[in-house]
Parts: structure tokens; sequence; C-alpha cells
């Protein structure tokens, strides 16, 4: 192969030209934002033109908090977000029971990666709490029916934080009191992201001299352009995309293998897929090696020799698990991609189908 391809969208995706073109214009504005002085007022100005474009694009009306990422904009919400009580879904990328801490409380999901939702109103009738449940999940790409889940959390005084990382300018925000996102998964640079909070009178004021008392540390206003850029390109076409992953799990599916989560309602950015016999580490150094890149899972996660706890939270038997990758879609990816994957995923299969006979 001349030229390497990339099925890992999920982790990071390209800068969109848009976003390179407005971090070049941030870069030129070089003042510290918070400075008084006319050189500061200026690049204060283009961060707040961001703040208001970023609103914008996403149709939020209320308050945005720039963050260097989903990952700290979480751990901002589970630190400082009023109600005593933490609990979250057991799929939750693994920021998430990190931040919320040991105390919070797990909420199951059933085989479709689906939170249970007799559990979770288990949970509500505890007290409030900050109840953290994502909008896509980051292995698997299935969509959380939070517009069903998010008023039955309000009516029990609880607040929803939801990590959107996955599903910003893909698919409409959730109706969340926290939003979690971040511009590195949708086309803009990594190290930006923001905590969009629906009230601020449900956030306590928890350390920092920035971003309203929210947040320690100078702004990056070349970032935040670059993200509100990204976002107002909206590069993504959902149509296109759902094709390409259905000509993808065909594929596979005609090799034998099995898709994860088929069943459930899923972002068509993200498929995961298993290969019968297969182990995950192997598959992923042969595609590599066969110039495509793939992973088994979150970026945080995936070089850690242990089993994806979203699977296991599926209860996905061990010898499906054991051979997952997860394959993610970008603004650029298209039949040629897919067809490549699909050719060399038929050339691992006939060569294991050899050798077990």
């Amino acid at each position: 192969m001349t030229q390497r391809i990339y099925l890992d969208h999920a982790s990071t995706t390209p800068i969109i030209a848009a976003a390179r073109e407005a971090f070049e214009r941030g870069i030129a504005e070089w003042a510290n934002p918070n400075s008084p002085h006319a050189e500061g007022r200026r690049s204060r100005a283009l961060l707040e033109k961001a703040r208001e474009d970023i609103k914008a694009a996403l149709d939020w009306r209320h308050d945005v908090i720039f963050t260097s990422g989903a990952s700290e904009s979480v751990e901002l919400a589970a630190r400082c977000a009023a109600p005593a009580g933490r609990a979250h879904g057991a799929t939750e990328h693994a920021i998430v029971g990190h931040a919320m801490g040991e105390n919070s409380i797990v909420i199951p999901v059933d085989r479709d990666g689906l939170i249970d939702e007799v559990a979770l109103d288990g949970v509500l009738a505890r007290g409030p709490a900050l109840i953290a449940i994502q909008q896509v999940n980051n292995e698997t790409g299935v969509i959380q029916p939070l517009e069903r889940l998010a008023p039955k959390i309000r009516e029990a005084g609880s607040l929803l934080l939801s990590d959107s990382a996955q599903g910003a300018s893909k698919l409409p925000l959730p109706d969340a009191d926290f939003v979690a996102i971040c511009a590195h998964k949708l086309g803009g640079p990594p190290g930006v992201g923001a905590l969009l909070v629906h009230d601020l009178a449900t956030l306590r004021a928890c350390g920092g001299g920035q971003e309203k008392g929210y947040r320690r540390g100078t702004q990056d206003v070349p970032g935040a352009m670059a993200f509100a850029a990204a976002l107002a390109a909206r590069p993504y076409n959902m149509e296109k995309l759902s094709a390409l992953r259905k000509r993808l799990e065909d594929g596979v599916k005609a090799s034998g293998a099995s898709v994860i989560a088929e069943g459930a309602p899923r972002a068509p950015t993200i498929g995961a897929v298993s290969m019968p016999g297969g182990a995950s580490a192997a598959l992923l150094v042969h595609f590599d090696l066969a110039g495509i890149a793939v992973s088994a899972g979150s970026a945080c996660s995936s070089g850690k020799a242990k089993a994806s706890h979203v699977l296991a939270a599926m209860e996905v038997p061990e010898e499906v698990s054991a051979g997952f990758l997860r394959l993610s879609f970008g603004p650029e990816t298209g039949e040629a991609e897919v067809d490549a994957f699909l050719a060399e995923w038929a050339r691992i299969a006939e060569r294991a189908d050899t050798k077990a006979a």
C-alpha cells in the first residue's frame, strides 16, 4: 500500500482546513485574553466571539466554559456540581468513573449497552445526584435514549452530565444540565474543549481565576477559534457514513464476524466488530503493518493489557470480546478505505480458517 488508511477517528480525527485557518488567525493575536491592555482586549474579543460561535453552532443558549478537553470538562462537573450524590453508567468513558469518585453508584446496562432504566429509577429514588450518562459510547457507538432519561432525572431533582465528545457536531445535543465536548473528535485541534452548563447556579465555584471562576490558566484563544470553526463547518455527512458502516459490517459478517450491539441505536461514525478466534492485540498489529489504523477501544486505555469494561458491562462473551475491533469514520472516509479494510479482513479470516482446518 502506498498510502495509509485511517479508521480511528473516534480517537482523534484530522484537523479540517477551516479549523487550521482559524487557528492561524488566533496565533496572530498572541496576547493574554485576561490582560487589560489593548492587545489583551483584542484577544479577549476573539475568545468571546469563539464562545458565541460555538453556542450558535450547537444551538446552545446557555453558558460555555472552555477547558482543555472533554476529560477536564467531566472532571469539572463531577467536582463542582451541586448535588451531593453521584452515579454513572457502567459503559462510560474511563474518565467518568474516576472523576465521579469511588462512592459513585454504577448504573448497569443491558446487553445492547443501553442504561437499565429500572436501576436508574432506583438510583433517583435515593435523592438528588449528578447522573453521568454519555450520549454516544466511544467503543460501540451505542446512543443512549437521553430524550427519555433526561426528563425523569430532572423531575427527581437530579442533574444530568452527558459526555458528548462522540456526538457533538454529528447529532443534536442532549437536553442535559452539563455537556462535555472537545474539538479533536470533530475536526478541531487537540487540547481544547468545553463544558456546556445549562444553569451556572447548579455549579459551585470551585477555584480558578479564569472562566468565571471555574478554571485556572490562560485560555487557549487560537484553539477556541479553531474549535468554533470546526463546529461551524459541520463536515459530517451522516447519511453517507451510515451507508459506509453498513457496507463495512455487511462485509465482515460475510466472513463470519459479529457486530457488537447491532440491534441498538448507534452513531454511524463508529462500528464495533469481532473476528471469531481473533485476538485484538494481534489484529491491531496486523492491520497496522498492512497500513490500516484501527483500534480496540478508547485511545485512553487501548494500550493497556486488560479487557474492555464496556464489553464486560454488556456481558459480551469472552470469545467475542477477545477479537474486538473498533472502526470509526471521519468526514473524508470513503468506500475505497472501507473496501481496503474488508479485503485485509478477508485475508486474515481465510488464513485463520486454513489453520483451523
